[in-house]
């Protein structure tokens, strides 16, 4: 049965798995994630929570820090819909990379690991200062009107050209390896255990099937079984289409390669029409966040830090359910800097960079049919720029 399952897999299913349908079929799931739950798909801020936990944990009193307020920080990551959906998307990814036979540890050097944490950090601090990451300040940001997820765009895309300049220094890339000749393209491992992967993904699969039954069985709250499946759906998908902002940005600017911004845009472009539909009939929208420095500088720090990590929010997850311990690191960096934001929000940071400046919902100030239009307008000019770039670059390699 397995056998026949994996063939099926194999030859049908993962036919479809291109990156452009992956991204869309994101789009829309995260618009119907909205509809149903009422709440924008996002991660980091329970990434922060996640460190909000460690400092109470440590006898450490966050009682006082108005951004945990400010973000909601009740309960336990299994009495959260941001925290159940964060665990089924790790389950879900991890369940896609054994299908697809990409699970193996890989070690990274002591360098790596340290631009690994150091990127973590100056992503996880820079999403946070503008009240999301590459996800509720980006591609869910948008299609829900908010002008700071377009401030935060263009810090993004500013942030990893400067990210791609440090990245390339020789004290950041360090020595280059030699490999002998003989070795390239050498299978390494063992081959069993990589055949071995497909089935063992198919039983965590069917156990993740059963663990959603038992949990109905036991009338556990429909909004976090909800929230649960969304979950793995995003982290299947993810996985899948092997989806990272980093990459999407980061090859723009090395090498012009624009599939994966194209696709972005794409995506964005189908969740803005459903979330509309959404909007339109009543329900509040999520992330419409103070559209001032804090959301550009965010943008900037965030575009940075996840080129020296290697990895942006989505990108992290899924890489280290594949055994890459390197993007391990950048998690731990990412809750690092949320929580160093969460420390110093209320000294200063709030007060400088984001209270003075106004949450501008474009739904409110042009109607919807003017935020549609200008929220199209703008991810076309995105698509012409990603495919300029993409021209201009093939143009000079071809020189």
């Amino acid at each position: 049965m397995l056998f026949l399952l994996k063939k099926y897999y194999e030859n049908v299913i993962s036919g479809f798995w291109n990156q452009l349908f992956a991204i869309v079929a994101l789009g829309i799931l995260g618009a119907l994630y909205f509809g149903c739950l009422g709440v924008a798909w996002a991660v980091t801020g329970e990434f922060t929570r996640w460190g909000a936990h460690f400092l109470q944990f440590i006898d450490w009193d966050v009682s006082s820090y108005s951004y945990l307020k400010l973000i909601n920080f009740t309960g336990t990551p299994l009495t959260r819909i941001d925290g159940v959906m964060v665990i089924g998307m790790f389950a879900g990814a991890f369940i896609s990379a054994l299908l697809g036979q990409n699970v193996k540890v890989r070690i990274p050097t002591g360098r790596r690991i340290a631009q690994a944490l150091l990127g973590g950090v100056i992503a996880g601090f820079g999403t946070r200062l503008a009240m999301g990451c590459n996800l509720a300040a980006l591609f869910t940001g948008i299609p829900q009107f908010s002008f700071h997820a377009w401030l935060f765009t263009l810090g993004t895309i500013g942030g990893t050209y400067y990210g791609v300049k440090l990245s390339i220094h020789p004290w950041i890339m360090g020595k280059p390896k030699l490999i002998e000749i003989k070795e390239v393209g050498k299978v390494k491992g063992n081959p069993i255990y990589y055949r071995m992967q497909p089935y063992i993904g198919m039983l965590g699969l069917a156990f993740f099937i059963c663990f959603l039954l038992n949990l109905v069985s036991e009338n556990y709250s429909v909004n976090l079984l909800i929230a649960i499946i969304f979950g793995f759906c995003f982290g299947f998908l993810i996985q899948k289409g092997q989806i990272c902002f980093t990459s999407a940005f980061r090859d723009l600017w090395l090498i012009g390669r624009a599939n994966t911004a194209k696709a972005l845009v794409w995506g964005m472009v189908v969740q803005t029409i459903i979330t509309a539909v959404f909007l339109a009939k009543g329900m509040p929208p999520k992330v419409i966040w103070w559209a001032g420095p804090g959301a550009l500088l965010g943008g900037v720090l965030f575009g940075v830090g996840i080129v020296i990590a290697g990895g942006c929010e989505t990108g992290w997850m899924y890489r280290a359910v594949e055994g890459q311990v390197q993007f391990w690191f950048v998690g731990l960096g990412n809750v690092i800097g949320a929580t160093i934001l969460t420390i110093g929000w209320d000294s200063g940071v709030f007060a400088l960079l984001v209270e003075p400046f106004p949450r501008i919902d474009l739904a409110k100030n042009f109607g919807y049919a003017g935020a549609i239009t200008l929220t199209m307008l703008m991810l076309f000019s995105v698509y012409l720029w990603a495919d300029w770039r993409q021209t201009s670059k093939s143009r000079m390699i071809g020189r």
